[in-house]
């Protein structure tokens, strides 16, 4: 122990040892000691030297301190201070009032020794099984240990960590820990962990991350929590943002109804924390991750509507029509309300009813723009509230349409002030960036809405008094021509680039002032500084469009006076690379990159995203447009015209065929029906069966009942008198009935089978594919199926005929039964009768006639239940006819079906060979031809297989 007295500031005797020699002696000491107390000694003396003499601690005790890990593992105390010191050396101090090159030494000797200490991803191992120890003084410098190694080295502990078994498991399990500042350094390691890892992203997220979280924040109070409620929003935010997978189970978890009390504020909103105001802005981009326009469309809309259904876009816009709160959470607001309605139609609904709290209320469209074209307000707020104004038009015709009617003359209320009127008042007031913002906003009212770019042509503005009103597109061309700032031209050339594109009435409009078409040439020819280079390539752009979209409807400017104006005036090469000036430009990348509009300062706003994609959709089809001859666009416009014939004759075709499609499901449906009700005969008749079955049983009994009655009284024939050859004759007869039965029940059966058929052959009657030839056929097994139904009626009365016989000769039989007795009871000459046989005889026949009244009533019973079967055969034979008739309609049917579709196939194959010549034609002019049209397609073996599929199924 005096060792450590010495090293620790005990009194020397001679001259004080070096920081590195008393370090190396510690190592020593680490390494080569046996006593426990002692290596805990040296590795708390390295750790209290480990912060001053850094470098030197890492260099040389690195290696024991892993060695103390590995070895020491029940003894927390010495874990602890080998943790600590490790962590010493490891971790960058970012506290310490540093210059820039010391702290870059200090972060180049953290990342050294974290690359030493992951050299063995063993070592990362070790830390992930020492986190799993309960005692503080291990799990808590552990932690910090292993967020340090992250923070150096973050993809490779990753990748470390990933593959780990239940490594991410055991990081989790640190957020269910009891002392706060485990769980809070946990949620410091776990950000560091899930920065630009999906994988390890989505399997924190399955680890049911996104519960815990939220039951922190709650537990800390939401927006009024603390820096914890930081640490879990920042986690959150690693978690969802660009991970598809992750959000859509934050979605179907549920866990966006319970961001919602998030957002509740009070009436007082004065006096906000700053670490309230932290809470709630990135409270505001979670909500925004989950509807960026960059993630899935289908993902995207599906948070839309749940943010609708749970009520967090009426908390949202409840913000934003608070009064109080502070700048920043407001304009975070109405970007996260923009994203949250950007293409959904109903949640732009309900943001169009909403109100401000005002007397008389206002919407809150009307209260934006408001802000917008006031030049006191932020500039990062005016650019929010365009954002918001451009996603709540965005894919939102019913919305540009109720904006385009505040404009309208029928429609304009001077009591009150309209979104229309604060735009107009935007676009020509003295501020350029009002003079943007409003021409831009304007332009997305018109973005891809023909109708709406129609009705703005009927706007009148009143410019003075005493002077008559001009048109708006008129107004805007004189406020161009006047020479104001960069900013304004620009904006205005965007908008009218925007309203005529793919509008000839609108390009008719713009050609009509005669002044317009020479100020852009002029524009355009002259040779102007840099900052005018992007002027005219808008201007060459305009001009383009009305080259374009030109309907040749003013004499003066045609397409063709057009183009030779250009060749005269500018040049075509000249006019090309004038409009190339557009994307060129610095700015128009930036703008193209997101749909939010964000500029580091007013001076940069120049592009807008929409327009960005206008550019690069007409560049390329002007330019070709600028190039082609009168005559090339004369045949181009004979060919647009064939074509569009052509496809109005498909669609006559393809409608033609669909109800024909129509009308052959109808008749399958029917055929269906039929079927159904053939079914429903064909199991009534085995019904039928089934009972004449049970009736030859019953009569089978009875017929042996019959026989052993007689067999009784043949053994008293010389009693009664009946004789032995009658009774065989009997036999015989019944043996005969017994085998007409059988054969009735297997023509019954045949009968059975020739119904199928005629159920089967009807289906493929209805499906319109059986052929003549199998018609006939068919008709000719139903003709033979009806005669074997009469054949069968008339043997069923031959057997009812035989039972009647029958009954007949039991009859005779009871007469000579009681005949012969009379006879034999005569008293001969010479003897005398006795009594008492004479009583039994008379019993006896008694008897027999009680058992023969029996069978004939039994006879009788049978007899009729043939007849009744007998009328519910020929019910059947009725049906299967009427199944017949209907049968022969459907094939008429079909066949003339099939006749007009191999008409409406010669037409087509006519109109094809027209469509082969004319481009035929085209390529011999030197037309280029579009692949999918290209004339050798015809060659293509696959056409002609496609062809030949078309015809079979049609």
């Amino acid at each position: 122990m005096n060792f450590f007295r010495g090293v620790m500031g005990g009194q020397a005797a001679g001259p004080q040892p070096s920081g590195a020699e008393t370090i190396q002696k510690l190592c020593d000491r680490v390494a080569s000691s046996t006593l426990l107390e002692d290596r805990r000694d040296a590795v708390r003396a390295l750790k209290s030297l480990s912060k001053k003499y850094r470098m030197e601690v890492g260099a040389q005790a690195m290696d024991h301190l892993i060695n103390i890990l590995q070895t020491d593992r029940s003894d927390s105390e010495i874990l602890g201070y080998a943790l600590d010191t490790l962590y010493n050396i490891i971790c960058n101090d970012e506290e310490e009032e540093q210059d820039e090159s010391a702290q870059k030494q200090a972060d180049d000797l953290g990342a050294q020794f974290t690359d030493q200490f992951i050299q063995d991803p063993e070592h990362v191992t070790l830390l992930l099984a020492l986190l799993e120890e309960f005692d503080f003084h291990v799990r808590w410098p552990g932690v910090k240990l292993l967020t340090a190694l992250l923070k150096n080295q973050g993809i490779q502990v990753q990748g470390i960590i990933l593959v780990s078994p239940m490594g991410v498991s055991r990081l989790m399990d640190l957020l269910a820990d009891s002392r706060e500042v485990i769980r809070n350094d946990g949620l410091l390691l776990l950000q560091q962990l899930t920065k630009t890892n999906a994988a390890i992203q989505k399997i924190v997220a399955f680890e049911n991350a996104f519960e815990r979280l939220l039951d922190i924040i709650t537990e800390e109070g939401s927006s009024d929590g603390g820096i914890v409620v930081e640490d879990c929003l920042l986690l959150l935010l690693n978690l969802l943002k660009n991970n598809s997978s992750n959000q859509n189970f934050f979605k179907e978890g549920s866990y966006i109804q319970r961001m919602k009390p998030w957002f509740e504020v009070g009436d007082d909103n004065s006096g906000w924390s700053a670490q309230k105001v932290t809470n709630l802005h990135l409270m505001l981009q979670l909500v925004r991750v989950m509807v960026s326009p960059v993630n899935p469309p289908g993902a995207t809309a599906s948070c839309q509507k749940s943010m609708y259904q749970c009520g967090l876009l009426q908390q949202l816009c409840t913000i934003l029509m608070a009064t109080g709160v502070p700048a920043d959470i407001l304009t975070e607001t109405i970007n996260t309300v923009s994203e949250v309605i950007r293409g959904s139609q109903v949640n732009q609904d309900y943001f169009a009813s909403v109100n401000a709290p005002s007397n008389p209320p206002r919407p809150a469209i009307v209260v934006l723009l408001m802000s917008m074209v006031n030049e006191r307000q932020p500039f990062v707020l005016r650019c929010a509230v365009l954002y918001c104004f451009q996603c709540f038009l965005y894919k939102n015709q019913k919305g540009q349409g109720e904006i385009v009617a505040t404009l309208l003359p029928s429609t304009i209320d001077a009591n009150c002030i309209s979104a229309g009127q604060l735009l107009c008042g935007g676009l020509f007031s003295a501020d350029s960036l009002s003079n943007w913002c409003a021409a831009v906003a304007l332009a997305h009212a018109l973005q891809d809405n023909l109708t709406q770019k129609e009705q703005l042509l009927r706007v009148q503005l009143a410019t003075s008094l005493g002077k008559p009103p001009v048109s708006l597109l008129q107004q805007c061309t004189n406020i161009l021509s006047q020479g104001s700032k960069v900013q304004t031209r620009v904006g205005l050339l965007m908008l009218l680039c925007t309203w005529i594109s793919n509008c000839p009435i609108a390009v008719t409009h713009f050609l009509h002032n005669q002044e317009n078409v020479p100020f852009l040439t002029a524009q355009i020819s002259e040779n102007l500084g840099e900052d005018e280079r992007l002027v005219q390539g808008l201007c060459a752009l305009l001009l383009g469009i009305c080259i374009y979209y030109n309907d040749n409807s003013l004499e003066n400017y045609t397409k063709e006076k057009l183009k030779q104006l250009i060749e005269k005036r500018i040049g075509k090469e000249n006019f090309v690379e004038k409009l190339g000036f557009i994307t060129k430009h610095e700015l128009y990348s930036r703008a193209a990159q997101k749909p939010q509009p964000i500029f580091p300062s007013p001076e940069q706003m120049l592009f807008d995203h929409e327009f960005t994609k206008l550019v690069k959709e007409l560049e390329g089809m002007i330019t070709k447009a600028v190039h082609k001859s009168s005559e090339e666009e004369e045949k181009e416009e004979e060919v647009k015209k064939t074509l569009e014939q052509h496809d109005n004759i498909v669609t006559q075709y393809k409608e033609l065929i669909r109800e024909q499609d129509a009308q052959v499901q109808q008749l399958k449906e029917e055929v269906s029906s039929m079927s159904s009700q053939n079914e429903q005969m064909q199991s009534t008749i085995t019904q039928q069966l089934s009972q004449i079955q049970q009736h030859r049983d019953q009569y089978n009994i009875l017929k042996l009942k019959l026989g052993k009655d007689n067999q009784s009284q043949g053994d008293g024939s010389h009693m009664n008198g009946l004789q032995t050859e009658e009774l065989t004759q009997l036999r015989e007869e019944v043996e005969e009935l017994r085998k007409q039965s059988a054969l009735l029940q297997t023509q019954l059966g045949d009968k059975e089978a020739l119904i199928n058929t005629l159920k089967s052959e009807t289906a493929q009657t209805a499906d319109g594919s059986a052929a003549g030839s199998e018609n006939t056929e068919l008709l000719q097994v139903g003709d033979r199926g009806f005669i074997e139904l009469e054949a069968l009626r008339s043997q069923v009365q031959s057997q009812s005929a035989e039972i009647h016989q029958l009954q007949t000769e039991k009859q005779d039989m009871l007469k000579r039964s009681e005949a012969a007795p009379l006879s034999e009871s005569v008293p001969g000459s010479d003897g005398l009768v006795d009594a008492g046989k004479t009583a039994e005889l008379e019993s006896r026949l008694a008897a027999q006639t009680t058992e023969l009244e029996r069978l004939k009533e039994e006879a009788k019973s049978s007899s009729e239940s043939r007849a009744e079967l007998e009328q519910q055969l020929a019910s059947s034979t009725s049906t299967v006819a009427i199944l017949q008739t209907e049968k022969a309609k459907l094939q008429t049917e079909v066949q003339e079906s099939k006749k007009e579709q191999d008409d409406l196939l010669m037409l087509l194959a006519d109109q094809d060979q027209k469509i082969h010549a004319l481009k035929q034609k085209l390529k011999d002019l030197g037309e280029p031809v579009d692949d999918e049209d290209d004339l050798d397609a015809k060659d293509d073996p696959t056409d002609d297989d496609d062809e030949d599929e078309d015809e079979d199924e049609a």
